[in-house]
């Protein structure tokens, strides 16, 4: 097989396509919960904390000279980064929670419901069960 053709068949796969829109919905949906962190979250939270921007958060090495920039380890960044990460995976958790009860619940009702009836004997078995029975009857 070559080399083409089985990259042909890699890429026409379905898996593969659903795990790219997977990734796509994925990146959107960390876009979304840095806004909410960083718009929304933090605000408040550096309100509380007297009025401290946690992306602003540093602890400066050296300090600026010139035109050169300061060295700062920049831990507040740090925090954010942290607490989008939180709610993503707390955000997957609870929908991974919510589709295994789903399964659980539907996995419960096939089992609780009924058997089949078994089905309707055809006419043919109709005719050999009433001779069958009237040749036990002699």
């Amino acid at each position: 097989m070559s080399l083409l053709s089985e990259f042909k068949d890699f890429a026409v796969k379905g898996n593969v396509v659903d795990m790219a829109v997977g990734i796509i919905v994925g990146g959107a949906f960390g876009k979304i919960v840095s806004s909410f962190v960083a718009d929304v979250v933090m605000p408040p939270l550096g309100m509380l904390m007297g009025g401290v921007n946690f992306t602003d958060l540093a602890v400066v090495l050296k300090d600026a000279q010139g035109e050169t920039a300061a060295v700062a380890i920049k831990y507040g960044a740090f925090l954010q980064t942290v607490f989008d990460f939180l709610i993503v995976a707390f955000a997957i958790f609870m929908a991974v929670k919510a589709m295994n009860t789903m399964k659980r619940l539907r996995e419960s009702e096939e089992a609780a419901a009924p058997p089949p009836a078994p089905p309707e004997p055809s006419a043919e078995q109709k005719l050999l069960t009433e001779i069958r029975d009237l040749l036990a009857r002699r």
